[in-house]
């Protein structure tokens, strides 16, 4: 199983201080990375919101799993470093010409019903291609015309599902990179043959809105894998962001 083996090693600094963050501690940054991702948004038909959620929480474990980001891979450093500290994301949208520029730089693309999201290797932050530094981050506010349907669907037994909180307003880039952190930590957090089974799958997740009774409910269950923010944009440090359940 070698994109088990691969995941739990990228992933066991992260879980460390994933710990560390949930009970309340606090660590210095040193230089900062970041993982940059990019949706595509074209004005005559941008991507429904929850697919753009579906497609980021799915290309950031892809590409973790991809061959590049293993030990002796060209990505593998940046990712490493990337895990021992601070796990940033940083969500953008293109369309046009800067779509396919972006295309054009190293990533992996995930595309799910209407969305085509591309997670990119980490990198200092100082250090970002001008192809993506110019994208715009603000304002990536989408829709779902279809969402009462969406919130039907059931999950089975090789689909988690993310939760996001009725707690707190993110905008659509917000839970773009709330998602892809709960697709990080419940990888981490997942047995061999569980997490064997959904990288067979290629990863797929069920991204839902949680209602208050079922919030109130997931926050009281021992294995659901909490997303805890850091508060730098959007909702108070400390929020609760994503639950991710099996």
């Amino acid at each position: 199983m070698p994109a088990v083996d691969q995941l739990t090693a990228l992933l066991e600094p992260m879980v460390e201080r994933h710990k560390r963050l949930m009970a309340g501690e606090i660590e210095p940054e040193t230089d900062v990375r970041a993982q940059q991702l990019v949706v595509r948004v074209e004005k005559a038909d941008p991507p429904a919101h929850t697919d753009a959620l579906t497609a980021a929480a799915r290309a950031v474990v892809v590409l973790l799993a991809d061959p590049r980001s293993a030990e002796g891979g060209e990505w593998h450093d940046e990712v490493h470093a990337w895990m021992t500290d601070r796990i940033r994301k940083v969500v953008r949208r293109a369309r046009g010409i800067h779509w396919r520029v972006a295309e054009g730089l190293p990533g992996v693309t995930v595309r799910v019903g209407t969305a085509q999201v591309r997670a990119f290797p980490p990198s200092l932050v100082t250090e970002l291609p001008k192809e993506l530094s110019r994208l715009q981050v603000a304002g990536i506010e989408l829709t779902d015309p279809d969402a009462a349907d969406r919130d039907n669907r059931i999950p089975n037994v090789t689909t988690p599902t993310l939760w996001l909180t009725p707690e707190a307003t993110m905008t659509t880039g917000k839970a773009m990179a709330q998602v892809g952190h709960a697709s990080m930590l419940l990888a981490a957090y997942s047995d061999r043959d569980r997490l064997a089974a959904w990288a067979d799958a290629d990863f797929p997740v069920l991204v839902r809105a949680a209602t208050k009774p079922e919030w109130a409910e997931l926050v009281t269950r021992k294995d659901a894998v909490a997303v805890r923010d850091a508060g730098f944009t959007e909702v108070e440090p400390g929020t609760i962001t994503v639950l991710a359940t099996w």
